[in-house]
């Protein structure tokens, strides 16, 4: 057999092969070994996760290793769908060695996603941040429909039909397959739904388990994959419905792309960076437009020439893209200048790179002469082929040690700290002990030594900070300073423990202020032998309770009904001790050696006074 394309015929250098039926089946076996496999694979590392979070999981090797757990997990998920792809396209020696790339490079990309974080946010497999894991396989879809119509042609580069073709066919194989294998799990729990009306459930209890369920879901997708492969003229003529019918939204999205950039000298830009969000949406309408300039050029060739009016259209998208990044170049700018460097504005950053790209190569070929019929948007071809490898090339850097997001930002940040640019008040010190890995811990760390004690204080604060308190949002103005609590009766003082964790709980203090003083009172509620700090507001009391480490929490809280749309306030009769304790109508539950507390209804509201 030939199934991996040693001898197989192409035809017109598009990379289309024609296989016997000896080789369909011998393909299908072999990919549905793959997906076998794969499955039993993430099946044996599912039930080494085991059950619960952080100090109370239990789990098994190689789950209890994240650096080894999280390579493997994106290997076994991903590198089998490159086989997939792979086999019967790529000739045998080239399948090999772009499998090992492949699977080296996945692995190490998971060690470093891994390797780069903080231990406290290493709670749950899988360990991967979701932002790797999706630029991951956008690089790996990308590379590997670089190298297939290379090797099909036996060239470095291979002619732009041979990208387009194999590239568009395998994303719509992909979304055929997954859609495939959404409807085999439905039809799954129809038939399920099925036996359980006459009482018969064994096929419900077979789809909970995950030693079925995991291995059939990887098989089915295999499958489908194949179904798809064999059926080449059905999948191209599903492909060629879909740039039909994509290519006309082009006239939509060019429209209104160039109503807003005319709108623009009329309105400002003001309501633009007020959204906070400018540059995302910006790329976004980038992005929209390259995908849909695409889909009206196709592979280029005469054949698939569009109607004057589409190719009027995507002349005019072409030059759009270029003031489109211009605006999203200008507000990143602006938003590093005011606030600096954040890993969500250098992954902006890296994407503006490649835009530009796109914008200057379709900006040059929109600007050929229009009487060149031949040659309509030609140098569109060499820019999508030099832009495929850009991006591969950006998302390796930005997800390994080369431009490490987290490092950089942690960089900037402690440097615009240093020469002042921002107060040591409003420094985002919650980003360097939660947001930004080993890196911001590292920072943290020589922060709360610095020879500043404002500084040192606030980053000492923020190492004892929990990461779950509830937290506004970044540049908030709520300050210990601020914070006014009123102990009671006279002559009481709170822990001179809880006055220095104000800083720490200055987001839960946020509502004791000036104009609304919290009172507080000592009180051992629960009778362990040390006295809570019970801070009542306007509608809440809160319990705080003194850890053994040292550090208040927010152990419980009693709030009053609403009544008539209006909370009771409770203060003046806390403050003045109108209150008294009551054991609770239901005892607590021990089940299995753990506490259930009784949830509390709705409390009555009081009567109103009587008229008369």
């Amino acid at each position: 057999m030939t199934i991996f394309g040693d001898t197989e015929t192409t035809d017109g250098g598009t990379g289309r092969s024609s296989l016997t039926s000896g080789d369909r089946r011998g393909l299908a076996l072999i990919r549905i070994s793959i997906g076998l496999a794969q499955g039993l694979v993430l099946y044996l590392l599912w039930r080494s996760v085991g059950t619960g979070y952080g100090d109370d999981a239990i789990r098994a090797w190689p789950a209890t290793v994240p650096t080894l757990f999280a390579p493997l997990l994106l290997v076994s998920a991903f590198l089998p769908v490159v086989l997939l792809a792979g086999v019967g396209r790529l000739r045998l020696r080239t399948l090999a060695i772009w499998t090992i790339v492949a699977g080296v490079s996945l692995a190490l990309l998971a060690w470093h996603d891994v390797a780069r974080q903080s231990l406290s946010t290493l709670n749950h497999p899988p360990f991967l941040s979701f932002p790797m894991l999706a630029f991951t396989a956008a690089a790996l879809f990308i590379a590997h429909h670089l190298v297939v119509p290379a090797d099909q042609v036996r060239r470095r580069f291979a002619p732009f039909p041979a990208y387009f073709d194999t590239a568009w066919k395998a994303g719509v194989q992909l979304a055929l397959s997954i859609g495939f294998t959404g409807a085999f799990w439905l039809l799954l729990i129809l038939g399920a739904a099925l036996f359980n009306i006459i009482g018969l459930k064994f096929l419900e209890n077979l789809l909970r388990q995950e030693w079925f369920a995991i291995p059939v879901t990887t098989v089915a997708f295999s499958i489908a994959v194949q179904l798809t492969d064999v059926r080449d003229a059905l999948i191209r003529g599903v492909r060629s419905v879909a740039l039909m019918l994509l290519s006309w939204l082009l006239l939509v999205i060019t429209v209104l792309v160039a109503g807003f950039l005319a709108a623009l000298p009329f309105t400002g830009l003001d309501g633009l960076w007020d959204t906070g969000s400018a540059t995302a949406l910006v790329l976004a309408a980038a992005a929209a437009l390259i995908i849909l300039i695409n889909t009206a050029y196709q592979d280029g060739l005469a054949d698939n020439l569009p109607p004057a009016v589409l190719r009027v259209a995507v002349r005019v998208a072409a030059v759009l893209l270029s003031p489109l990044m211009i605006i999203a170049v200008w507000g990143l700018t602006l938003r590093i200048g005011q606030h600096g460097l954040t890993p969500d504005r250098i992954i902006a950053a890296a994407c503006t790179v490649v835009g530009f790209a796109y914008a200057v190569g379709y900006g040059f070929a929109a600007l050929q002469p229009f009487w060149r019929r031949g040659d309509w948007m030609r140098p569109l071809e060499p820019t999508n082929i030099a832009t495929a490898i850009l991006s591969v090339a950006v998302i390796l850097a930005l997800f390994s040690p080369l431009a490490d997001p987290a490092r950089l930002s942690v960089a900037d940040q402690t440097a615009r700290l240093a020469r002042g640019a921002v107060t040591p008040d409003k420094f985002d010190y919650r980003f360097l002990r939660f947001e930004s890995g080993r890196a911001g811990e590292a920072a943290l760390t020589r922060l709360a030594a610095s020879t500043n004690a404002d500084i040192a204080t606030r980053a000492k604060a923020a190492q004892a900070a929990d990461r779950y308190v509830i937290q506004s949002a970044r540049g908030s103005d709520v300050r210990a300073e601020d914070i006014r609590i009123r102990a009671i009766p006279e002559g009481a003082a709170l822990p001179a423990s809880f006055i220095a964790q104000y800083p720490r709980l200055r987001e839960i203090l946020r509502d004791c202020r000036e104009a609304s003083v919290c009172e507080a009172r000592m009180l051992d509620l629960d009778r362990d032998g040390s006295e809570d700090v019970l801070l009542a507001h306007r509608t809440t009391v809160s319990v705080f309770k003194l850890e053994p480490d040292g550090r208040w929490f927010v152990w419980a809280e009693y709030m009053p009904p609403v009544c008539d749309n209006e909370s009771v306030d409770i203060r003046e009769a806390f403050a003045t001790g109108r209150f008294e304790t009551a054991a609770p109508v239901f005892p607590d539950l021990i089940v299995n050696g753990i506490r259930l507390r009784h949830q509390e209804g709705t409390p009555e509201c009081p009567a109103a006074p009587d008229p008369r």
